[in-house]
C-alpha cells in the first residue's frame, strides 16, 4: 500500500498544477499544463502498474523531455504572429496601373481588387502607363507612392 501513495502524489500535484494554469489563464504558456500532465502519467503508470519508482521515474523523463524537446515545439505553435492590416497590408503589394501614374499628376491603381489614387514614389522613374504593373512603397494618407 505504500507504493501508492507516492504515485497519488504525483497525480495530485500534476492536477495542482494544470488547474493553476487553467485558473489563472494559460499564464506560464501552458508549461504547468504539460509538466502537471506529466506528474499525472507518471502517477496512473505507477498506480496500473503497483511500482511508485516507474511512476516517478516516467514522470521525470516525460517532464525533461517537454523541458528539453517538447517547450520550444508549443511555444512556436503558441506564439502569435503579426499579420499587416489595412494600409501597412499594401506595403510591397502589387497593383495594375488603371489610369496614367505621373509626378504631379496623381492616376489610379489597382490592389487587391480595389482602386487607390496613385503617384510615383518621390525617387522613382515615371510615368506609369494603364496596364503596367507597379508595386506599393509606401502609403500617405489615401494616396499610394508606387515604383516599377
Amino acid at each position: 500500500m505504500a507504493g501508492w501513495s507516492g504515485s497519488w502524489i504525483l497525480v495530485i500535484l500534476g492536477s495542482i498544477l494544470i488547474l493553476i494554469e487553467i485558473a489563472l489563464g494559460g499564464f506560464a504558456g501552458f508549461d504547468l499544463v504539460l509538466v502537471g500532465s506529466a506528474l499525472v502519467i507518471g502517477g496512473a503508470l505507477g498506480l496500473g502498474l503497483g511500482n511508485t519508482l516507474v511512476g516517478f521515474v516516467a514522470a521525470a523523463v516525460l517532464a525533461i523531455t517537454y523541458v528539453l524537446v517538447g517547450r520550444r515545439w508549443v511555444r512556436d505553435r503558441m506564439r502569435t504572429r503579426s499579420v499587416p492590416s489595412n494600409v501597412d497590408a499594401l506595403i510591397g503589394a502589387e497593383a495594375l496601373v488603371m489610369q496614367r501614374v505621373a509626378h504631379h499628376d496623381p492616376g489610379q491603381v489597382r490592389v487587391k481588387n480595389e482602386v487607390w489614387r496613385a503617384e510615383p514614389a518621390p525617387d522613382a522613374a515615371g510615368p506609369f502607363e494603364p496596364g503596367s504593373v507597379v508595386h506599393v512603397e509606401s502609403v500617405d494618407g489615401v494616396t499610394l507612392r508606387v515604383r516599377s
